[in-house]
């Protein structure tokens, strides 16, 4: 078949004094049809009739009727599902091979009678003008931590107009960790644009039968910015569609980031950040014209930041634990009896009294977990030995695996008193220092001496320590002599070579 472009060499051949035989020869193709295309003067696209009739018959033409009325009422229903009804009414006549033909004549009916398709309008972004974020999965990327998967999720921030984004490391779609996320863009950004917009998150879109829009944590955070706020229609993420494209595009970065690194495992979580903040100083880097732009017509930050955090008033039980938000966590057992204010913070807890804060407690993710701290209840169960066997907590109780073998050999040697030698050497660590208990459990055990109160205290006194090895020191290097040199007015001759 002789194509357009052919015909196309042809005309400039024969227009540059050519002879058709040899115009035609070189465009490849035989004079006769040449001379055709010559006298016609038209391309072959516009000389081809149309396919209108067909090659062979339809074999869904005598079902095309019920297929249609099936469409009618319900416009969702496939072409696959809508085959498999008709062999399984028809045995026999339909062959698995004419699903494409059945397919075929789905589409061009979805787009000449079927339903109305949703229709996305672009939009204009103006500079400064508004900002989203939402939060995003980064387990896929199989991110590891000393070797340790790292399940995480990013708060991530764009600027729809010049596209610059950045993030913050959550583990939760928490409004505390809405907050601290949002306030580390913002204070990055050094501005504040008009308008934020979020999907329907629950940490800060009411539920549907509340007369309110938002949450009012949330609309204080917004006023405290003087943001103004925008959440996406129901089932409809596509009206946050430039962050959620720069999910997508964020992630393959850090995907491809990772692969050029030669692994996905960090010696911490801050050297984890650290490679997140580089990247998104990489990718920003390409945006620096539009951002100028933006930054110029940013409005000021306030003169601080909002507590990222809520406040609770719990009552200390007399297990010495609060129960915060699903979890139990323990306080001193001075506390017993009084309320106590909690500081809910995205990663961390703070115990307040008397206008004071006293301690910050790592935060505990999920659900029916137990963060117990054996210094807040020692010096009572140094008392009362006899609860230790059946504590629900148990296990919260040995700080690191020397203090579980050190009770596991005291059950064995004095099954009597192992429980109340052990809490005794555990109230020491806690009057002491752990570390110092545990390098004596160390000793201990590497040298397998009977363990108990007096070796171990004997140790951490300093009687009977294993010597650390020795130091070496380095003496200061003394450059006097280097600027003597310097300053001597000696000349020494230079000699050239021949």
């Amino acid at each position: 078949m002789v194509t357009d472009r052919q015909v196309r060499r042809l005309m400039e051949l024969i227009g540059k004094g050519m002879s058709l035989g040899l115009a035609a020869a070189k465009a490849d193709m035989d004079e006769k049809t040449a001379r055709k295309y010559r006298s016609l003067g038209k391309l072959p696209e516009e000389v081809r009739a149309e396919h209108s009739w067909r090659t062979r018959e339809d074999p869904f033409d005598e079902f095309w009727a019920a297929v249609e009325e099936k469409l009618g009422i319900n416009p969702g229903l496939e072409a696959k599902t809508l085959f498999e009804d008709l062999q399984r009414r028809h045995p026999g006549r339909f062959g698995d091979g004419q699903l494409r033909t059945l397919q075929r004549r789905v589409k061009i009916w979805r787009a000449l009678q079927g339903p109305p398709r949703e229709v996305f309008f672009p939009q204009v972004h103006k500079p400064g003008e508004l900002c989203q974020s939402d939060f995003t999965s980064m387990n896929s990327l199989g991110v590891t931590i000393e070797r340790q998967p790292f399940e995480h999720l990013l708060y991530h921030f764009v600027l729809t107009y010049s596209n610059w984004e950045t993030g913050t490391i959550c583990f939760s779609e928490s409004f505390e960790s809405l907050s601290e996320g949002l306030q580390n863009a913002l204070w990055e950004l050094g501005g504040v644009p008009e308008r934020h917009r979020t999907d329907r998150l629950s940490a800060a879109v009411q539920k549907p039968d509340q007369p309110e829009e938002f949450t009012q944590r949330y609309r204080a955070l917004l006023g405290h910015y003087g943001l103004q706020g925008h959440k996406t229609q129901a089932e409809s993420p596509h009206e946050n569609g430039d962050v959620e494209q720069r999910h997508y595009r964020l992630k393959k970065a850090v995907e491809q980031s990772l692969m050029l690194r030669g692994s996905c495992d960090f010696a911490s979580r801050q050297d984890y950040a650290v490679f997140l903040d580089k990247l998104f100083v990489q990718l920003n880097a390409g945006r620096l014209d539009r951002f100028k732009e933006e930054s110029g017509v940013l409005r000021r930050l306030p003169p601080r930041r909002l507590d990222s955090c809520k406040r609770l008033w719990v009552r200390v039980g007399p297990s010495s634990t609060i129960r915060v938000k699903h979890n139990v966590y323990s306080v001193d057992s001075r506390l017993i009896g009084e309320q106590i204010q909690v500081r809910i913070y995205a990663e961390r807890l703070e115990v307040c009294y008397g206008q004071r804060c006293l301690e910050r407690i790592p935060r505990l993710r999920g659900e029916g977990k137990h963060h117990i701290q054996y210094r807040h209840m020692i010096d009572w169960l140094v008392r009362k030995p006899g609860a230790f066997e059946n504590y629900r907590y148990r296990e919260e109780l040995f700080p690191t695996h020397r203090f579980r073998m050190a009770y596991d050999g005291l059950r064995r040697r004095h099954p009597s008193r192992a429980a109340k030698e052990y809490l005794e050497i555990l109230h020491l660590a806690a009057r002491e220092t752990e570390a110092a208990v545990d390098d004596a459990l160390r000793t201990l055990l590497d040298k397998e001496l009977p363990i108990s109160l007096e070796a171990v205290e004997r140790i951490v006194d300093g009687e009977g320590r294993i010597p650390w090895p020795a130091q070496i020191v380095v003496a200061e290097v003394d450059l006097a002599a280097y600027d003597a040199l310097l300053r001597s007015k000696e000349v020494w001759p230079c000699y050239q070579a021949n």
